[in-house]
């Protein structure tokens, strides 16, 4: 996907500063030198045309009082986009991406009670016929990735 300097611009002054107010998308779109209309639409054509994975709030679901566990499978190739289709039809799973491992599918399950997680990982395992591998936070890190484009 080709990138103006506006779509540049949206992706590089928008990561960790969207403005928590009544219009946000308003006041991101006038700091931009663009109209609303135009914000929206440009992110939804960055999020549809693979630019961007996705565009919304990440939220630390323990300090909500919820959980968020990283999990991973082994999938053999011949499956894994079958495999892919049923983990993200799972409401509480947050993101799943492909790793060049052994454990080829890592995702995080995420929700506002620990049982509903999982639930969310015992049906992907009897959907799947796959263990799904657990790593539950020990420790929290925070990492700040910002990418230029």
């Amino acid at each position: 996907m080709e990138l103006d300097v506006t779509d540049r611009s949206i992706i590089n002054r928008l990561q960790g500063g969207f403005p928590v107010c009544e219009r946000p998308y308003a006041q991101a779109a006038e700091s931009l030198g663009i109209s609303e209309d135009e914000l929206i639409e440009r992110i939804n054509r960055l999020v549809q045309g693979g630019a961007l994975s996705r565009f919304g709030p990440l939220f630390n679901a323990d300090r909500l009082g919820g959980t968020a566990v990283l999990a991973a499978m082994a999938v053999p190739e011949d499956e894994y986009e079958a495999v892919a289709e049923i983990v993200n039809a799972q409401r509480e799973i947050a993101h799943n991406y492909r790793r060049e491992h052994a454990l080829n599918m890592w995702f995080v399950g995420s929700a506002d009670r620990a049982g509903s997680v999982e639930a969310a990982f015992a049906r992907i395992e009897k959907l799947t016929g796959q263990p799904v591998y657990r790593f539950p936070k020990e420790r929290e890190f925070f990492v700040e990735l910002k990418l230029s484009v």
